[in-house]
């Protein structure tokens, strides 16, 4: 498991020494694990811990509290996620006031050099980091040359002939092309968290959901989806994902404020609250919207539901959506409503 650390102040976190990638890594796209991994690679080699460092909040969270960005990742997903590509630890460090404050060299003292002791830094195409984004790779590299570690740049990773970005994901998503999303990540896009209790409205309506929050962030997308969860299934098949419908959005007919992802599971009987689930988009239905009155709402969800059906009954497996185009999934609701 890996070694987490919050901090910019305190005692070394690798004495013997890191591999430090660094950036947002917001949805850890396929861009992103192309750094970790290769930094991984690096860490392994010189016999050294390797270290994934990022902030969080965002900075550009920060600096926008009141219209803050969409996000694609929160941050307990994101720690799971670098395990999983191999960083021994992983920093998330507190962005305030004083980090938005800190010059670039002060950044490299303080962390890379105190806390990381690090060998290697490595970061993608284009990284800016310090007071006023006011340091760079020859940053980097200058402070290196002075404090014993050397810094590099991977090569920008492209599909279809433009960078791999959050920026395109997150344009994927607000488009309902999880075909392209799924390319981009190198895998289907997904949101994980533990099922909390709800205003059980759902289950009065004849649609009970599994509920999960959205840490108080602004979701990539919004609307109605069919969808398949994870870490449901048990007995003979405990990997099998479950087919279900999903809200993500505020709830407007019944006066949501919370961006709520809400997945209702087909024919499913079971208690879920506490557990940990992962909501896979395979494709949109419609926008969110705001009804008249409950039954009107009763009777979109009957919609809904027989069209996410008949989706994900004739859908592809995840790894085969990569090469199915958009207007796939257009054509399949229109045929179904």
């Amino acid at each position: 498991m890996s070694t987490l650390f919050r901090d910019i102040d305190g005692g070394p976190v690798c004495p013997g020494g890191s591999v430090v990638c660094i950036g947002a890594f917001d949805g850890l796209h396929s861009g992103h694990q192309a750094l970790v991994r290769h930094a991984v690679a690096r860490a392994h080699a010189l016999g050294v811990s390797a270290v994934a460092l990022s902030f969080e909040p965002l900075p550009r969270e920060f600096f926008a509290p009141a219209a803050p960005p969409p996000r694609l990742m929160l941050p307990r997903a994101k720690v799971l996620a670098l395990e999983a590509l191999g960083a021994d630890t992983v920093g998330l460090l507190r962005f305030d006031a004083r980090m938005a404050a800190l010059s670039a060299e002060a950044f490299i003292d303080l962390v890379l050099a105190g806390r990381l002791r690090a060998r290697e830094v490595w970061v993608g195409p284009g990284f800016r980091f310090g007071h006023r984004r006011g340091g760079d790779l020859g940053t980097l590299r200058r402070a290196g040359e002075a404090l014993g570690f050397v810094a590099g740049e991977i090569e920008p990773l492209a599909l279809d002939g433009e960078r791999v970005s959050s920026t395109r994901v997150r344009a994927a998503l607000a488009a309902g092309d999880f075909a392209a999303a799924t390319r981009l990540l190198g895998r289907p896009y997904a949101i994980s968290g533990h099922v909390v209790r709800g205003r059980k409205l759902g289950r009065t309506l004849g649609y009970p959901t599994a509920n999960l929050r959205f840490g108080g962030k602004t979701p990539a997308l919004r609307g109605i989806y069919a969808t398949r969860v994870h870490g449901v299934a048990s007995g003979t098949d405990p990997g099998r994902p479950w087919p279900a419908v999903s809200s993500f959005g505020t709830r407007p007919t019944v006066g949501g404020v919370e961006p709520l992802l809400e997945a209702h599971l087909f024919d499913f009987d079971g208690d879920l609250y506490g557990r940990r689930i992962e909501v896979e988009f395979v494709a949109r239905l419609r926008d969110e919207e705001k009804f008249d009155d409950l039954p009107a709402l009763v009777a979109q969800m009957d919609r809904d539901a027989s069209q996410a059906r008949q989706l994900l009954a004739t859908s592809m497996t995840p790894a085969d959506l990569q090469h199915v185009p958009s207007s796939h999934w257009e054509k399949m609701a229109r045929s179904a409503g």
